[in-house]
């Protein structure tokens, strides 16, 4: 076919914006169909009194469609706690406590959180989750953060499993290695913990008793906790899990979806542990990782995943069963939509989505799902 004048300057333009779209800090145009996603700049509502946050270290959402975070009280800095001096230097402000809970218009729902007795509160939190019991587990990523705490959700102290300042490497079967997320198989009563940020695994533990059933590595094998050769995407894939092994998130369809943030990779299990398939995303991120953490989507049929690219300071669209990247929005900054180390990601019943942030991020968002 002769290329007219208007043929070519429709394939100059076509050209020109796929080269744009793949310039840091450009977000990809979604498909027709895809799911589209506005930041709402008014969540969450203002804290009460004079709290503020500190790093903002997980995200998840109940039943009840209400939005929960936790985070790190102990990363303010001088000058955001002037209020507790004695005398106070400034005005500014006394941290939250480290659980909070929202109901979907972001007004502060109850808080609660911190040391307290028969347990050992996390130095450093990391990770919620909500049951379908409406009870909430928490981890933490800290040095000696070797633990996973239960409470209800008014915050009374339920169960802890394993015991802070006490790790056994990435085989044992009956202690954890500063684990990073816990996701609840409801069905089967168990529950899934990405152990973690020492250890490089995924460990299947009885949701009541917290009894061992079973853990793996990458690829199903068996873990190591030799010193591992730094990410090179122009190298083989690594045979093992990187640190931190960030999320373990399960399908409806009895698949579990693990974060291997620092090997830029999904891999993907039977809920035996069977390896499955892995999908690589932003495969030359060499700063930190790109798989933060990831939900499924609402629909019955979970079509998309929605994965935190804390690195580069992005959302993406993934189709499920083949990992292409559909879409993405975000990039790094510090406005409404814009993100500084997405950490999080969660979902709730209407396909809206809510990040947390860490590092300076220090906030959650909000992202009203449009299509």
């Amino acid at each position: 076919m002769k290329k007219t004048k208007t043929t070519k300057m429709i394939f100059a333009i076509g050209a020109a914006a796929a080269a744009l779209a793949m310039l840091p800090g450009c977000q990809q145009m979604p498909l027709r169909g895809t799911p589209r996603f506005a930041v709402d700049p008014a969540w969450p509502k203002p804290l009460p009194g004079n709290w503020i946050l500190g790093q903002v270290a997980g995200i998840a959402v109940d039943k009840n469609d209400h939005i929960w975070i936790i985070h790190r009280p102990g990363t303010l800095v001088d000058d955001e706690k002037g209020a507790l001096q004695s005398p106070p230097t400034t005005r500014c402000c006394t941290p939250a406590p480290p659980v909070l809970e929202f109901d979907s218009g972001g007004n502060l729902y109850r808080s609660w959180g911190g040391p307290g007795k028969g347990y050992d509160w996390p130095e450093m939190e990391h990770g919620i989750t909500v049951d379908g019991e409406g009870n909430v587990w928490i981890g933490g990523n800290g040095t000696k953060d070797h633990q996973i705490l239960k409470f209800t959700a008014d915050g009374r102290f339920l169960k802890q499993i394993g015991k802070a300042g006490s790790t056994g490497g990435s085989n044992s079967t009956t202690q954890l290695g500063r684990p990073a997320h816990v996701e609840i198989d409801a069905q089967a009563n168990e529950l899934f913990i990405a152990d973690g940020y020492q250890n490089r695994r995924v460990l299947v533990l009885d949701a009541a008793t917290g009894a061992y059933k079973r853990h793996w590595g990458a690829y199903g094998n068996r873990p190591s906790d030799d010193k591992q050769l730094a990410y090179d995407p122009a190298k083989p894939l690594p045979q093992q899990f990187g640190n931190p092994v960030h999320c373990a998130r399960l399908a409806h369809d009895g698949l579990v979806y693990v974060c291997d943030r620092a090997n830029d990779r999904i891999q993907v299990f039977a809920r035996s542990g069977r390896f499955e398939k892995e999908f690589r995303v932003e495969p030359q991120t060499l700063q930190n990782g790109s798989v933060w953490d990831l939900v499924l989507s609402e629909d019955k049929a979970q079509k998309y995943l929605f994965l935190a690219d804390g690195a580069n300071g992005q959302v993406l669209v993934l189709e499920r069963d083949t990992g292409k990247v559909l879409s993405s929005f975000g990039r790094n900054g510090r406005m409404a939509g814009e993100f500084k180390w997405v950490h999080n990601i969660a979902i709730d019943s209407k396909g809206n989505l809510y990040t947390s942030e860490v590092g300076t991020g220090r906030r959650a968002q909000k992202f009203s799902r449009e299509n």
